[in-house]
């Protein structure tokens, strides 16, 4: 084993707070190339609603684990890890500086601490789960997985529904909620010494940039890049498409939804996606946190420093 831990620079933060922009512009200063964390931008033809960096920003500093699945193929944390991992070693044996960000908790703290995997599964309690939602919906499950294990709301999804039903079947097949798993056994490696630099702006000011950045993805095309995908055999209660934005826009679509009141739900869903990320990142005390303009000088002499 090195003596040594390999030298890791996280940039992360909430939705919309300007990690992707300060990201660009610190990679080319310390010989850096970009590692994606977020877990929509992995997607191919999901590039709008994600806000995927253009592909001159993409030319100008190389990103990794962009455009790696389809919407219609699994991606998971254990996954990301595994290919993160990978990309990481080939920029540092290339003598360059990885720069992870995005705003993925769990993405990151399963590079950067290692992942849970759990109890194996229980097909018949898959099934029953399965089962339950299809006849009463998945929001009352999903209360239920509240009652038992509180934490929950703060890092799993209302409507992701794989997450919910494997949580509900480490409860049922064991006795014990998830949360008491992934504390006796999970998240222990730390393979990388961290520079983690979280982005924060006042909660007007990041409310302000969430919602001026919903309309201009509806003017840039947002749901005319959701027809595009429907035209390619991508239904849309597919996991990706049930994401913010791309949500709203497929009720657009099926006339459930007129596209004012969408942008109105896209704008305050968002709000609340920022909520639960703060929530997560504030829980780690290996974050220093910064605001993304007014102390940039600060930012980089903090990972500078760190570097050297």
């Amino acid at each position: 084993m090195p003596l040594t831990k390999p030298k890791l620079v996280i940039v992360l933060g909430p939705t919309a707070v300007g990690k992707s922009e300060l990201a660009l512009e610190l990679a080319p200063q310390i010989d850096g190339e970009i590692v994606n964390a977020d877990s929509q931008q992995v997607y191919r033809y999901m590039d709008i609603g994600t806000g995927k960096p253009s592909e001159a920003e993409r030319k100008n500093v190389k990103h990794h684990l962009i455009d790696v699945v389809n919407p219609d193929e699994e991606f998971n944390a254990a996954l990301y890890r595994r290919l993160a991992t990978e990309a990481i070693d080939r920029i540092q044996r290339g003598g360059k500086t990885a720069v992870v960000c995005g705003g993925t908790g769990l993405y990151l703290k399963a590079l950067t601490h290692g992942l849970f995997t759990g109890p194996g599964q229980d097909p018949q309690i898959r099934r029953t789960l399965e089962a339950e939602i299809n006849n009463t919906g998945l929001a009352g499950v999903y209360q239920r997985l509240v009652k038992i294990d509180g934490t929950v709301t703060s890092t799993i999804h209302p409507n992701d529904r794989q997450r919910i039903i494997r949580a509900l079947e480490i409860y049922e097949s064991t006795g014990k909620p998830l949360s008491e798993w992934q504390k006796e056994h999970a998240f222990h490696e730390q393979p990388f010494e961290v520079c983690k630099i979280g982005l924060l702006r006042e909660r007007t000011e990041l409310y302000d940039h969430i919602n001026r950045r919903a309309e201009r993805m509806i003017e840039e095309g947002l749901l005319e890049e959701v027809r595009g995908l429907v035209a390619r055999g991508f239904a849309l209660d597919l996991k990706p498409l049930r994401s913010v934005g791309y949500r709203q826009m497929g009720a657009v679509i099926q006339g459930m939804m007129e596209q004012a009141e969408a942008l109105a739900e896209m704008k305050q869903e968002t709000r609340h996606l920022a909520k639960r990320q703060l929530t997560w990142f504030r829980r780690d005390g290996e974050i220093r946190w910064y605001h993304p303009e007014k102390q940039k000088d600060e930012i980089f002499q903090a990972i500078s420093e760190f570097l050297q």
